[in-house]
């Protein structure tokens, strides 16, 4: 059995959706039940409990419920970066996040756009949802906006990893 975290508001939202407690529940042949506080425990075969809890995860996480279930595909993966391991300051963690979303979400869109990807920037994390070329495209851009770098440098890293070339 594996527990998941998710935060109050989303838990909340996932309590009103049964459908798809139901659906996880015959799709990863596993048992589903909301345990103590914000957890949820997932009960089953060792596969059936990995993929319900990273869908779980990634709704809890910020994914609207047709992103995360993307995860019952096998051609798509949950990357996670959490911001709190690597900025102890709140107010440079937010600045962070700020950047990564862009002016009325503008980065966050281009980031998607390009790389065929869903981001969720919740909390402390950036998560991101896709196959594993499109999560190492979404990565290069959040790491170089996370490290400082400019939002065109974040582009092109991005773009250079759409093209294949590893010169960037």
């Amino acid at each position: 059995m594996q527990q998941v975290y998710i935060p109050r508001e989303r838990i909340e939202k996932l309590r009103e959706r049964k459908k798809l407690i139901e659906r996880l529940e015959k799709e990863c042949s596993c048992s589903i039940s909301f345990g103590d506080g914000n957890y949820l425990d997932v009960a089953g075969d060792a596969f059936g409990e990995y993929t319900a809890r990273n869908v779980l995860f990634a709704f809890g996480r910020g994914f609207d419920e047709r992103v995360a279930l993307k995860l019952l595909n096998d051609k798509y993966y949950l990357s996670t970066i959490d911001l709190m391991q690597i900025f102890k300051n709140k107010n440079r963690m937010r600045e962070i996040k700020a950047r990564i979303i862009g002016i009325g979400g503008k980065t966050k869109r281009y980031i998607e756009t390009v790389s065929s990807s869903d981001l969720s920037i919740y909390g402390g994390t950036v998560c991101i949802i896709g196959d594993m070329k499109a999560i190492h495209e979404a990565e290069a851009a959040v790491k170089t906006l996370i490290n400082g770098g400019s939002h065109r440098k974040a582009y092109e890293r991005m773009e250079a990893q759409h093209r294949g070339d590893k010169s960037l």
